[in-house]
């Protein structure tokens, strides 16, 4: 009986064992952004990281590091490179990083920052670039907001498009269109700026396209 224990015991550390390593080889993720990554709304299960873990597969490991209200600049009410989060991901070592951030920049207090935000964004992206794991950086054109106001203003996210485009020319980095991808569908932001559960699936569907063309 005592070797039948031994035994079962050794199989059971040798499978967690042989599950660690599997997770050692996985392709790392780290998904960097604000709310529009975290999850918004009542359930925040629906959000982007978490259906691009389900159209990866088990070949890789995806990490949701988004902020609620987090921004790009670093003049402003919530700068992303001062969250806990953003240390947590460079721990994280990833191999491909994805951003998505700018949406809460476009808030009236924020805004007025605008004329930094290319320069902060790109010394956030240049922290990951940094990284011994060396990752593949992904930027992301925030979706539509369908709000006006002195809030975040959908005007001023269309005008973040062509600020990420030129950064990404600039810095030799692949730019993922999301804000073509769900416009005009408003449906799918019940708030007018947190996507449902179907506009996450599209954001991670977008994410997917572009990940998986890249890979050899």
């Amino acid at each position: 009986m005592m070797n039948r224990r031994l035994l079962a015991v050794a199989l059971v550390a040798a499978l967690l064992t042989s599950c660690r390593a599997d997770d050692d080889h996985r392709i790392r993720v780290a998904c960097v952004g604000d709310s529009l990554t975290l999850g918004g709304g009542e359930d925040r299960s629906d959000n982007y990281p978490s259906a691009l873990q389900r159209l990866l597969g088990d070949g890789y490991h995806v990490r949701n590091f988004g902020v609620n209200g987090a921004t790009a600049g670093r003049e402003t009410d919530q700068p992303y490179v001062r969250e806990a989060a953003f240390g947590r991901a460079k721990d994280f070592k990833p191999n491909i990083v994805v951003i998505l951030l700018g949406t809460n920049d476009t808030k009236i207090q924020n805004w007025r920052q605008v004329d930094r935000l290319v320069a902060d964004y790109k010394g956030l992206i240049g922290e990951f670039r940094a990284l011994e794991s060396a990752p593949k950086i992904y930027l992301c054109v925030p979706v539509p907001a369908y709000l006006d106001g002195d809030w975040i203003n959908g005007m001023r996210v269309r005008e973040l498009q062509p600020m990420i485009e030129q950064m990404g020319k600039e810095l030799d980095l692949p730019v993922i269109d999301l804000f073509s991808a769900l416009d005009r569908r408003p449906e799918l932001f019940p708030d007018g700026v947190h996507p449902n559960a179907d506009g996450a699936k599209l954001i991670a569907e977008s994410i997917h396209a572009k990940i998986a063309a890249d890979v050899p």
